[in-house]
């Protein structure tokens, strides 16, 4: 009780509150530009936050996060150009409504799912959180290894389809983690006689040139187009909108559960989320629901599914030091920035600022709601911002930002590097979250697996008499097997080729 006290205390400070606020604001606005993600908004964030507290750092981070998560239906619904990959499966039902004269009532819809599904996976970290941390503690270096293996394994075999694009993708990353000092022998590698390149990539440089660099150089080839002319759209009652989404509250629950599980899995995210939802909802479907031609209850499953994985995806993060989506990863920099490291021992060394988190994630859902609602009238504004200002503002951002790091001018060329990396990658239709989270794990993969068999005099085996470990193995064989089984054609292969924008 005391720290619970200490916790909302400290989210009581004013400054806490108007960075969330501006946290809020920040991911509304990056959620509902095409080009741009809640993870590209945290990552040019991130450097600001080397200026603040811990609670401070993560009432900004927590706000993105959330609004950002949302925020992505807006451009889906009202042109049909997801804002987010998890927005993908929105834009099958809310442009359809749209298209109707009502993308109001889709988008009221929207945030009101999203605020739903955000309150379920608040309440489902605060509840398992802690326990799963105890449990943490008894793991040994066997356990860390194949947990972040099936987290790439994850990442890589939902992406675009093909394993074998994922697959590459992540290896990419981990090859960019292995360069600098070997942790063990102090051996320099793949540092081409480069002394700046002794200490590593750093990660936020990697990630602001993988995200914000490609994205704004993808946005250099498009011109500006007019959206498609909508009709009129018709103003929706909120309180209707509620009452339509309590009929359905069964399918909420489902969607919340879904998007939480998933989202606690390492490695996936809101598109894995929106998309086996939205399938799920297609299998339960009745003779008179019209899931892809303007159903709200479309709307309703993806974005329930999609918010619902923002607290789901902190459990393994602030309990065993392992992202569950890309955006996660950034956080877990955001957290070394301020000396704290996730993990086991988060939440027993620091359960005032795990409170204060529980709290941020409820004001940042609430400001997600009241934002959203009363500021959706002007949602469409965002959409008309011309590429011409948009593109250098971010690329100027991006460029303080990174400089900020460790005011090294060589960072901005490896920001470059990823750039002109991430762009080829998209143009060549290798998606990048695979590479974010290969960057992060990388580590935790190789300094893991060496210390399991340096642990066990090279003994392999170690890793399946160990009961969690074997058990890991054995439902990432199954997640394969799974995978690799000739495709159908349907709604989660579609769901798939989403994650490319990321």
């Amino acid at each position: 009780m005391v720290n619970l006290l200490g916790g909302l205390q400290a989210v009581a400070d004013p400054w806490v509150l108007l960075f969330v606020f501006l946290g809020a604001i920040i991911g509304l606005v990056f959620g509902a530009a095409p080009g741009l993600t809640a993870t590209s908004a945290i990552v040019l964030f991130l450097p600001v936050t080397y200026a603040m507290g811990p609670v401070t750092s993560m009432a900004l981070l927590l706000g993105i996060y959330c609004s950002g998560y949302f925020a992505g239906s807006i451009p889906a619904i009202l042109i049909n150009t997801p804002g987010a990959p998890g927005s993908a499966a929105t834009a099958l039902d809310g442009y359809a409504l749209a298209q109707a004269g009502q993308g109001d009532r889709a988008i009221v819809t929207a945030i009101s799912s999203s605020f739903v599904g955000g309150l379920f996976s608040l309440t489902l970290l605060a509840l398992i959180a802690p326990s799963l941390a105890r449990v943490a503690l008894s793991f040994t270096s066997v356990e860390y290894f194949t947990f972040a293996l099936v987290g790439i394994v994850c990442v890589a075999g939902i992406s675009k389809g093909s394993m074998m694009k994922g697959l590459t993708a992540a290896f990419i990353g981990i090859l960019a983690s292995t360069v600098g000092l070997d942790p063990v022998s102090g051996v320099s590698r793949f540092t081409f006689g480069e002394p700046n390149l002794l200490g590593g990539i750093p990660t936020t440089a990697a990630l602001i040139g993988l995200f914000a660099v490609a994205q704004m150089m993808l946005l250099t080839r498009l011109r500006d187009m007019d959206a498609e002319i909508l009709p009129v759209q018709e103003r929706t009652s909120v309180a209707s909108v509620w009452g339509e989404m309590f009929r359905n509250k069964w399918l909420m629950f489902k969607s919340a559960t879904i998007g939480a599980l998933i989202g606690i899995l390492p490695g996936t995210g809101p598109s894995i989320a929106s998309w086996v939802s939205y399938s799920d909802a297609l299998r339960t479907a009745g003779p008179k629901d019209r899931y892809g031609k303007g159903d709200v209850k479309g709307v309703i499953s993806c974005e329930v599914s999609n918010n619902a994985v923002t607290g789901g995806a902190l459990v393994p993060l602030l309990t065993l030091g392992i992202p569950g989506d890309p955006v996660t990863a950034v956080l877990i920099g955001a957290l070394l920035i301020q000396g704290i490291e996730a993990g086991p021992f988060f939440i027993p060394q620091n359960t005032e600022l795990f409170y204060a988190i529980l709290v941020l994630l409820l004001c940042s859902n609430i400001l997600m709601l009241v934002l959203g609602l009363a500021g959706r009238g002007l949602a469409a504004k965002v959409l008309t911002i011309p590429h011409g200002i948009m593109v250098p503002v971010i690329l100027v951002v991006a460029a303080a930002g990174t400089f900020s790091l460790a005011s090294n001018p060589y960072y901005l060329k490896l920001v470059i590097m990823f750039g002109v990396l991430g762009y080829l990658m998209v143009r060549f239709k290798i998606p990048t979250a695979p590479a974010v989270l290969g960057i992060v794990l990388g580590p935790i993969l190789e300094q893991n697996l060496r210390n399991a068999l340096t642990a066990s005099r090279m003994d392999p085996t170690v890793f399946i008499t160990r009961p969690i470990s074997a058990v890991t193995l054995a439902f990432m064989c199954l997640l394969l097997w799974v995978w690799l089984k000739p495709a159908k054609k349907s709604g989660a292969h579609e769901g798939g080729d989403a994650e490319t924008n990321m």
